[in-house]
């Protein structure tokens, strides 16, 4: 066992480098970032051959606290689960429900039925069917050979 000379400021030096560091995560990420998040559970299987999402939103209202939108192939679920109206004489000890925004996306398969999506929401669970479409197929672009017709430039004109 070797013999280690104890300096007291190079502790005191890394005690103020580690309080630095807690004050700059806390100011520069803010009070917020530093408590817990809420994101709802959720579930992406298949019935059917349809597409299902169940995500678990206990406690919301989904006709105004929920959307649902699907944009280049992502289903996005975004919401707000907000914290109840308290009476006067509540008093509580403890409080581990988390509230706040969130947002939820799921990439759909190419064969996905976008026009034919439906939701519904009971008892806390919001389930979103993606029905399976046509696949896609691939398309071949033919080619045309022979003289090139004249083209309209940027500036409109003929070349």
């Amino acid at each position: 066992m070797a013999l280690v000379r104890w300096d007291p400021w190079r502790d005191m030096l890394d005690l103020q480098r580690e309080a630095q560091e807690l004050f700059r995560r806390f100011f520069d990420e803010g009070p917020r970032a530093t408590l817990a998040t809420w994101t709802p559970a959720v579930e992406v299987f298949e019935r059917d051959g349809d597409l299902v999402v169940r995500a678990e939103l206990p406690g919301i209202d989904p006709d105004k606290d929920v959307e649902i939108t699907v944009s280049d192939n992502v289903l996005r679920i975004t919401g707000e689960r907000r914290r109840e109206h308290r009476e006067e004489g509540d008093t509580y000890i403890r409080s581990e429900a988390l509230y706040g925004r969130f947002e939820r996306e799921i990439l759909l398969p190419e064969t996905a039925d976008v026009d034919a999506i439906k939701a519904s929401y009971d008892r806390g669970v919001l389930e979103v069917v993606v029905p399976k479409g046509a696949r896609r197929e691939s398309k071949r672009i033919p080619v045309q050979s022979g003289p090139l017709r004249k083209v309209l430039t940027a500036r409109g004109r003929k070349k």
